[in-house]
Formats: structure tokens, sequence, C-alpha cells
């Protein structure tokens, strides 16, 4: 198992699911792909998983979660990124790289319009489970590292200042204004 055949492994489990944007039935059904290869393979796929969720502990990422979850902890944070490895390599990587790209995914519109939050715990377990489900034991304590990078020291501000989060990510902070707000600033 590398890095393009566990994105693969996602998207084939998209494929195959009636909402492929639903994170938790995509998990439902790529461990069960995975439960069918072989236990190493398994076991390369939960450092796959950690190696992802490092690379997208970032500051930026952390304040749109915020902004579309109406606020997000330390563990919150961890099931917004598992989300968002549910929804595959290219909206992973857009989104890295712009987290104010969120507001384009339908997902994030429609959880802007009915007040939804968005994560997806169980993606951070899905090596966990087909391991199980593959030999009956547990994922090994000690077959992955994980670590978390240091965050961005220009993103060191409380996300609860709405008027700087917005002014980083504006596409989101249009979506989730207040109705009121909206009204405001369409006044001449």
């Amino acid at each position: 198992m590398d890095t393009q055949r566990f994105w693969n492994l996602i998207e084939e489990a998209r494929s195959q699911v009636p909402s492929p944007d639903d994170g938790d039935a995509v998990v439902e059904r790529a461990t069960a792909l995975l439960a069918l290869r072989p236990p190493q393979e398994i076991v390369a796929a939960q450092q796959i998983l950690q190696d992802l969720m490092a690379a997208s502990y970032r500051a930026p990422l952390w304040g749109a979660a915020y902004m579309i979850n109406g606020g997000c902890s330390d563990d919150g944070f961890d099931y917004f990124r598992g989300w968002l490895i549910t929804q595959g390599r290219g909206t992973f990587e857009r989104v890295i790289a712009d987290p104010d790209a969120l507001a384009e995914l339908p997902t994030v519109r429609t959880s802007a319009a009915e007040g939804l939050d968005i994560e997806c715990e169980t993606a951070l377990n899905v090596a966990w489970y087909a391991h199980r489900t593959a030999t009956g034991a547990d994922l090994p304590d000690d077959s992955f590292t994980s670590h978390r990078p240091e965050l961005a020291p220009d993103w060191d501000f409380d996300f609860g200042d709405a008027e700087e989060l917005s002014r980083r990510l504006p596409r989101l902070a249009e979506l989730y204004a207040e109705p009121d707000e909206v009204e405001a600033s369409a006044r001449p």
C-alpha cells in the first residue's frame, strides 16, 4: 500500500456508495475493500492516513473548519479532516492549498444552508476496522507513527475573531454570513 493506492481505495469506495459526499458511507465501503487486502497493506494504510492527517494539520484549514462547524476543538478538527479525506484526493489537495475553496463544495453549501456540522470520525479508524475484520485482532499500536507539524504563526489569532477569519476566508464568510449581515452588506 502506498499513497496512490490509498487514494485509489478511497475513490473506489466513493464510486460504490449512493452518496459519495457521505463520509461514513465511504468509510464503510473503504473498510470492506481494505479488509480484503493482506494485513501488511492494511497496516500500511494506517500510516498513510496518519501522514495525510499531518499534511492537513494547517491553521488555515482549522480556521475554515471553525467557521463551517461553528467552532472546532482539537478532536473536531481531526474529524473534519477525516471527512475531507473521504472526499478524495483532488478535493483534499485543492482544499489543503486553498481552504476557502471549501465554499465551492456542494456538501459545504448544504451544510451552511441547513446549519449542519461536517465531520467523519470513523474515517480515522478505517484501517483499524479493516484489520479487525481481516484478522480478528486490533491493529498493532507500534505499526505507525503520528505527528502534528507546527501551525503557521501568521494564523495565530483567536478564530472567534469573526472579522479576521472572514478577511482570510472571504468565500466561506459569505456562505456562512448571518442573513442580517448579508442584507446590511447589500445596502448602498
